[in-house]
């Protein structure tokens, strides 16, 4: 639905309000006020704006009353007509009843809110083409902390996961799209801000409970081995009371949701590796008159851009979630000047995933392929021609599981000093946690394969990659475990904030809004893993594990919605296993359990306290012109220190294991520090004017700021753990950034031509200044030495007659020089040698791309908001729809390798939601709709190049019916992802594949009992 705010009560009583400029004004404000006059809107969240309306509005207030869609609709554009600036949001349809199930995607249904998906679900969100890490979450007008983990590395992200919160306890979500001095900095794209409900403001006992089974499509399209239960529960209350005559408050909201899903993905997740036409390099194709030439199909031109696939992959996921949200509301008002109120809310989300895959990795060796016209190649096939057949087939699998907790603890007073004065105090702690849920750690993999493999062809032509291996077969009698590992990734943010916020009513046409605040907001990211990196295998590996644990599978019962899953030349045979079963084994094997768990001793570890304080005032004045106008005139002060530590392991060699791939060895770690301060001055204005009763015109200007990730600001430098024959990567933080800064425009024209219908149209801009990006500088940190092009390793090239055939000068080195400083061999596999190879002090020393963020950039986006909501009279029927256009100059050249500045998640995207209702039926259909969007400037590769991941057009339609038995009883049907949508994401081209993946429908049924 388009615009769906908050209700017409909540609208006035919690509009963003400023705090004092001045203790001095403050207090002379309070000896000098008089009579009560109309109050301004007060902040998000704050408790004092009930009382800060007037008589008359407080009497029209009293009498709405939230039943169903259409009131939703309702309250949603008085909202948006009411507010100052442009503010639009999502109203609960009744007490305990959200409209979507997800926060994000309830929110998805807003102008200009795009999410995005995590394991079939919203996650986060982008807000007119800014993406999620600079959009700021409050709850209850407060800054709530973010906590999220990655896979493999550290977590950088300040992006709230919606997914962590039920949607249940929430009375409604209010989307600040322009900025104002009363709100808490950090959105550039928009302040965010989660309501619950406050048992004063309903002034009547409400109690409801309800029950609801969930049934995942994705979870049915599994193995066995990963799959849950069909049918999975949801079970939520709420209960607010007021008593002793209405000085007391207490509401308590729970919920419990199992949800078992799935989903099935395949791509190329090992990143895409880009070369320039005429380039010879790690994975190049050869150049016209080289040996090998002959076998390229349309080769791209000198100046044109190609990339080569480092893997092809197919991967299964069975997702358990679980999640428990509560909150407890106490208020007491001895007074009716007087109301404090004190509140804990508290998540947990726990989410299982088991995997299996199988896939095929490419070490680059002589090859044959076939392309289309530049100047970006795209690759239609990409053979590997192996030799002897004894490549290996990987077959992995995973079990780990995570958990994320969020506590929030808040106390809150607004005094009603006289009729002009107002005064609230609100305090907080609440932090936001993220980590593993398993001695296995938050992700692990453990590696098994049959070295059976010969010539293998990928063809990229269809959405779905086709993998080609005529000549392998699967054979349990071959399967054995090769490389594993198990990481731990953690993070912890904690905000504190304190504000004092007053409110001074100087005549019936004007007001001033000010106060002050304090907040020290720490983070701690962290990142351990324990790993083998035997992927080669081991010598008679296989004798270790009994044919009967490999489950032989077919690939073609877990894509069956793809294109391109037909193709008879798909190679289908893999196998699935158990994962504790093997991870048993291959302990047993090894006689060491260490080996396959995971350890809390953390190899980074990052530690960040940014104190904030905060000063602003806000004058609004009302008058006529010809027509009725205001305007809100206001400015911030925002002072910011940040102090930053980091655990940076000391790196002590390179140690070649795998053909392809090369260990940076370390040892112990330690810390260091730095630090860095700024400050603004954030000025902001809101002018609006009502040009007749039913039109309404528009215009805002305001600075914000969005801070950096927590990664840009660490206090240290870090080597990344795997390296390529062509050097490794690494990352150098700079804890002096400047935050983005956004001078943000707004215009928007509003009709509200009928009772629930209006059109409006908005235009913005927001002139972006101190992008963060990144600068790529080739350093040879602790001054590593490598074994590549070192003596042995020419020696194998030029005497032993091995060329750049690395398979070959691995065993020549090993099988030569085993037993000299830095080679050790293990022992054979297949015909080719095992074991590793040490760079030594003659060696070359290696270099490394150290990536170093920075203050580069400065550019704009601008775009373009349309809205319409239209209800057909009393007849039951309605529409909302609303479109988004934006574009930038921040935009990704596809021709370049180097760091880009493109702006992540821009896109259009539209809303159409049709919905009917009467006293005993609800039927709501929504379709949503998101362009093409940049997600990511880095996939991965091993060049560590700028390579592009974008996400292809997604269209999702959700259906929704409701039946009223009684006045108390209802029950409630969904469909989620009713088309059975398909996810992609490619790279340069369409054909560079980065992942297929589908998720299936969700189904839900309900019922609700109010007592």
């Amino acid at each position: 639905m388009t615009s769906v705010p908050y209700s017409l009560t909540h609208a006035a009583r919690h509009q963003a309000r400023p705090v004092a400029t001045a203790c001095a004004l403050l207090f002379f404000a309070a000896a000098h006020a008089q009579a009560q006059t109309p109050q301004a809107p007060a902040a998000p969240g704050s408790a004092a704006s009930a009382a800060a309306t007037d008589a008359k509005t407080d009497a029209q207030l009293g009498t709405v009353v939230i039943t169903g869609i259409r009131q939703s609709l309702d309250t949603s554009l008085n909202l948006k007509r009411q507010q100052r600036g442009v503010v639009d949001g999502i109203v609960a349809e009744d007490i305990g009843k959200f409209p979507d199930t997800n926060l994000a995607e309830s929110m998805q249904r807003i102008s200009g809110v795009s999410i995005d998906r995590s394991m079939g679900e919203g996650s986060r969100v982008t807000v007119r083409g800014v993406g999620p890490d600079f959009n700021l979450v409050l709850l209850n007008g407060r800054q709530m902390p973010a906590s999220s983990i990655e896979a493999t590395s550290a977590s950088n992200s300040r992006a709230f996961d919606f997914a962590n919160l039920a949607s249940e306890s929430v009375s409604a979500l209010e989307v600040y799209k322009t900025s104002r001095a009363s709100t808490p900095t950090g959105g550039i794209g928009a302040t965010i801000n989660i309501k619950t409900a406050r048992p004063l403001d309903t002034k009547r006992t409400v109690a409801s409970i309800g029950l609801k089974a969930v049934h995942d499509e994705g979870n049915s399209r599994l193995p066995d081995t990963i799959k849950g239960s069909s049918v999975t529960p949801e079970v939520s209350g709420i209960y607010s009371t007021t008593f002793g005559d209405g000085r007391f408050g207490l509401a308590l909201s729970g919920s419990f949701q199992r949800r078992d899903a799935g989903y099935n993905s395949a791509g190329v997740p090992g990143g895409w590796l880009p070369i320039k036409g005429d380039e010879v390099t790690y994975g190049s194709i050869p150049l016209p008159g080289q040996p090998g030439a002959d076998r390229i199909t349309n080769r791209p031109g000198p100046n044109d851009v190609y990339s080569i696939p480092q893997n092809v992959n197919y991967n299964m996921n069975g997702v358990r979630r679980e999640r428990t949200n509560g909150q407890i509301t106490f208020q007491f008002a001895p007074t009716r000047d007087l109301t404090t109120t004190l509140d804990y809310t508290a998540s947990q989300n726990k989410v299982h995933t088991r995997r299996n895959d199988m896939s095929a990795w490419f070490s680059f060796g002589p090859s044959s392929s076939s392309w289309t016209n530049g100047p970006v190649a795209a690759p239609l096939t990409y053979t590997e021609l192996i030799a002897g057949g004894n490549a290996d087939v990987a077959m992995a699998g995973s079990d780990f599981a995570t958990k994320n907790t969020n506590k929030s603890l808040g106390f809150n007073v607004d005094w009603k000093a006289s009729n002009r004065l107002r005064f609230e105090f609100d305090a907080h702690h609440s932090t936001a946690e993220s980590g593993a849920d398993s001695p296995w750690g938050s992700n692990n993999v453990i590696g098994t394969a049959s070295f059976n493999r010969g010539q293998t062809t990928v063809d990229f032509s269809q959405d779905l990659p086709i993998l080609i291996m005529p000549t392998t077969q699967r054979d349990a009698t071959q399967q054995q475990v090769t490389g594993s590992s198990f990481r731990n990734s953690y993070m912890k943010s904690q905000v504190d904030q304190q504000q004092v916020r007053g409110s001074w009513t100087i005549d019936d046409d004007s007001k001033l809004d000010f106060g002050v605040g304090l907040s020290k907001v720490r983070n701690r990211s962290a990142y351990s893993f324990v790993q083998l990196d035997n992927w080669g295998g081991t010598e008679n590996g296989w004798l270790n594990y009994p044919d009967s644990v490999w489950i032989p599978q077919d690939l073609r019962n877990f894509f069956g919605k793809i294109n391109g899953v037909n193709d008879p030349r798909l190679f289908t045979q893999f196998f699935t296993f158990d994962f504790g079963k093997i991870r048993q084994l291959a302990s047993d094997s090894w006689g060491d359990p260490s080996k396959y768990l995971a350890t809390d001793t953390f190899s980074t570890d990052r530690r960040t306290t940014e104190k904030s304080t905060s000063l602003y005032g806000e004058y609004t004045r009302d008058w006529e012109l010809g027509v009725p106008m205001s305007a809100t005139v206001g400015m911030r002060y925002e002072r910011t220190k940040v102090d930053s530590s980091a655990l940076v392991p000391i790196a002590t060699g390179i140690s070649w294991g795998s053909n392809n791939e090369l260990t940076v060895l370390k040892g112990a770690p330690g810390f260091t520090a730095l630090s860095g301060k700024y400050s603004y001055w954030l000025p902001s204005i809101d002018w609006q004017a009502d040009l007749t009763d039913k039109v309404k015109l528009r215009a805002s200007y305001g600075t914000s700021i969005g801070r950096p990730g927590w990664d840009a600001i660490q206090g240290g430098q870090t080597l990344n753990d795997l390296a390529r024959l062509s050097g490794g990567t690494g990352a150098q933080g700079n804890p002096s950034l400047k935050p983005l800064k956004a001078k943000n425009i707004d215009f928007s024209l509003e009709y509200y031509y009928a009772k629930s219908s209006y059109v409006a149209a908005g235009v913005f801009r927001k002139n972006i200044s101190n992008y963060i990006g990144s600068t790529l500088e080739t350093a040879s940190p602790f001054g590593l030495h490598t074994p590549v092009g070192g003596k042995y390793y020419n020696e194998a090239a030029s005497t032993g007659g091995c060329g750049t055939d690395i398979t070959c000068i691995r065993d020549y080195i090993l099988n030569r020089y085993n037993g000299q400083p830095g080679v050790t061999k293990t022992g054979d596999s297949n015909g080719h040698a095992l074991g590793t190879i040490t760079g030594q002090a003659d060696d070359p020393v290696a270099t490394f791309q150290i990536t170093t963020p920075a203050n580069t950039q400065s550019n704009s986006l601008k775009g373009i908001e349309l809205n319409v909501q239209h209800a057909f009279g009393n007849s039951g029927f309605g529409v909302a729809a609303n479109y988004t256009k934006v574009s930038s100059g921040l935009k990704y050249d596809n021709m370049s390798f180097t760091q880009q500045y493109a702006l992540v998640g821009l896109s259009d995207s539209a809303n159409l939601v049709g919905f009917y209702e009467d006293a005993k039926f609800s039927v709501r259909v929504a379709y949503n709709w998101r362009d093409k969007f940049l997600a990511a400037v880095n996939d991965g590769n091993p060049l560590g190049r700028s390579a592009p991941i974008f996400t292809e057009p997604y269209s999702q339609v959700d259906v929704s019916v409701g039946y009223n038995f009684t006045e108390k009883l209802s029950m409630q049907a969904e469909v989620i992802n009713l088309g059975d949508s398909i996810l992609r994401q490619h790279g340069r081209t369409e054909q560079e594949v980065y992942a297929v993946t589908q998720t299936g429908r969700r189904y839900m049924l309900g019922l609700r009992y109010k007592f």
